[in-house]
């Protein structure tokens, strides 16, 4: 690890990762398609999610529904990166996840976990429960916080903002200092009206939007991740999956693999002992 006080301004870091943004897009381009074509998959497109097809830096995300993926598969597709579901609550683990977990490793594909938050339990519970269950790999991901509220399962209680935002604030807090990287916050438009419209998060944001662009449901907000469809289509994997994209170009995600950070946040972070290069 390098300590933040001491890093490379962020401008002298990207010119030192010239030959690592050239050897990546070199690599990318060999596994067919190029970097910027678009690629195709979705049983049910919507044109308002349309730009989403053509963007370079393409992902999915899975849980045990989608079975059992093959993941070299799904890399040679065109995806270049994974989030899969790892624990939920205080009590349940993905029963695909370890499998997952090794598997995407295995092919090569950067890939992170996500815990799905529930508003029945405590979130120190919570966090107990995904410290214990996810390793803290350091070539994963940052590890992403799921926040909706829980109207498919048993729990549909919506408490008030001032404890959900307490809440998640314990569960970042140990999801960071766990993998000691900042967390990924995931939401959808309803949570977001909800509870998080306003919060300055440091975390970088992953909204899901099927049926327009995210600006255009989130005031405008900046976002990291888009997760623009529930219908894709990818090979490797054998039923429908969710489809997403990262914001920025081949540049950009490389310095989001290195620092595990957006990298329109990095100098403003950075200082915090943030953003960390990963060695």
């Amino acid at each position: 690890m390098v300590d933040a006080a001491s890093a490379t301004p962020l401008s002298r870091l990207i010119k030192g990762l010239g030959m690592v943004l050239l050897i990546a897009a070199l690599a990318a381009c060999s596994r067919g398609g190029g970097l910027y074509g678009p690629i195709p998959g979705d049983n049910r497109p919507h044109s308002g999610v349309d730009r989403a097809r053509s963007m370079p830096i393409q992902g999915i995300d899975v849980a045990r529904y989608q079975g059992d993926i093959d993941f070299h598969q799904v890399r040679a597709s065109g995806q270049h990166f994974v989030f899969m579901k790892a624990t939920e609550g205080k009590d349940y683990i993905d029963p695909m996840f370890y499998t997952n977990w090794e598997k995407a490793r295995a092919a090569g594909i950067p890939r992170g976990a996500y815990h799905f938050m529930t508003w029945c339990s405590l979130a120190s519970d919570q966090a107990r429960w995904f410290t214990q269950m996810v390793p803290a790999d350091p070539d994963a991901l940052p590890p992403v916080l799921d926040l909706e509220w829980n109207n498919h399962s048993s729990c549909k209680r919506h408490p008030p903002r001032e404890d959900v935002l307490e809440k998640i604030g314990v569960m970042l807090a140990a999801m960071e200092a766990h993998t000691g990287k900042l967390p990924i916050i995931y939401t959808d438009m309803n949570f977001y009206n909800d509870i998080l419209r306003g919060v300055p998060f440091p975390n970088a944001l992953w909204l899901r939007s099927t049926a327009a662009e995210p600006h255009v449901r989130y005031d405008r907000h900046d976002w990291t991740f888009w997760q623009y469809t529930q219908t894709g289509v990818v090979r490797g994997v054998k039923t429908e999956v969710d489809r997403n994209v990262f914001y920025g170009d081949q540049n950009a995600w490389v310095n989001f693999l290195l620092t595990g950070c957006d990298p329109r946040t990095v100098h403003i972070l950075g200082p915090t002992g943030r953003c960390r290069i990963q060695k």
